[in-house]
């Protein structure tokens, strides 16, 4: 079995920044770490990556041939791609004996809840490949500061959960900065567990730009509280103790810390019948690094 990442999110919410320094801790932790960029317009890398999709198929090529904007460039792109998926398949079989992999993708928002391409491609791996992967979707915490950019980003969110239909996590990623945005309405436990939007709705209410929208948003606050799906966690990058838990919550998602536990009903019962720390239940080694890691946020929480 191999484990990885599915980094998803609009531009500008941190997916390649995210990929660079999630690579980093993963190897300071004793992971083999390969980041396959599927971003056919990212050409400016600050990591080094395993597969690179520029080696197939460039957005700048696309546009100039087919005279497409970025927008039709990259479905183009993605559409080529999911046609030639034994050239991705092929790059990434040297890397499944060993590497926890990292899919870093395209920001055009419409490739992962309106078209299937990008959906398509990663059931393709999963199937022929025997992957495990779970989705990070990145949202830039800048839009709690703004009540109707945060429903916005709850609806993209929950768009995209119910259309990629992997494990899923969304995350509020430059936590760090969201105080240069001024003092939020509500705690932030209010916008990571989305469980009464209706105290959104009075400040919603004193933006004259959005009194005749009252309705409509209401209704789309209805839309995703019936749906009770999305829910985030937040993650400063450049923080150890921020990145390793969500690296805990990841590997729970994607099944990684099932990995060494032997496929028996007792095992998996003694996970499954309360709050446990699971790093006991692993068989086997774990890395020096990671317990005294794994220790040092238990004491800090």
């Amino acid at each position: 079995m191999v484990f990885g990442q599915v980094v998803i999110g609009p531009p500008g919410s941190g997916k390649t920044t995210y990929c660079n320094g999630m690579s980093q801790f993963l190897e300071l932790i004793g992971r083999k770490v390969a980041v396959i960029n599927l971003d056919p317009a990212n050409d400016s890398l600050p990591y080094e990556c395993a597969v690179n999709i520029a080696d197939l198929v460039k957005l700048s090529d696309v546009m100039a041939e087919h005279s497409l904007g970025p927008n039709g460039g990259l479905v183009y792109c993605m559409d080529y791609l999911e046609k030639n998926i034994d050239w991705l398949e092929a790059r990434l079989k040297p890397l499944l004996k060993d590497h926890y992999l990292l899919f870093d993708f395209p920001g055009q928002v419409e490739l992962f809840f309106l078209y299937s391409n990008a959906k398509n491609i990663i059931m393709k791996l999963i199937k022929k490949l025997n992957l495990r992967l779970a989705a990070v979707h990145l949202v830039d915490a800048h839009l709690c500061s703004d009540p109707a950019k945060y429903v916005s980003a709850l609806l993209l969110s929950l768009s995209t959960m119910i259309h990629m239909e992997l494990p899923h996590i969304n995350v509020l990623s430059k936590i760090d900065l969201i105080q240069n945005y001024g003092k939020l309405a509500f705690n932030l436990d209010f916008y990571t567990d989305v469980e009464d939007l209706s105290y959104l709705q009075n400040s919603l209410d004193q933006d004259p730009r959005l009194a005749k929208f009252r309705k409509l948003t209401k209704e789309l606050c209805g839309v995703i509280e019936d749906y009770s799906l999305v829910s985030f966690t937040t993650l400063d990058i450049q923080d150890k103790e921020s990145v390793g838990k969500l690296v805990k919550l990841i590997d729970k998602t994607n099944g990684y810390i099932f990995a060494s536990i032997e496929a028996s009903a007792v095992e998996f019962s003694k996970i499954a019948v309360g709050p446990v720390d699971w790093d006991y239940h692993r068989v086997g080694e774990v890395q020096e690094k990671y317990i005294k890691f794994d220790e040092d946020c238990d004491d800090n929480e």
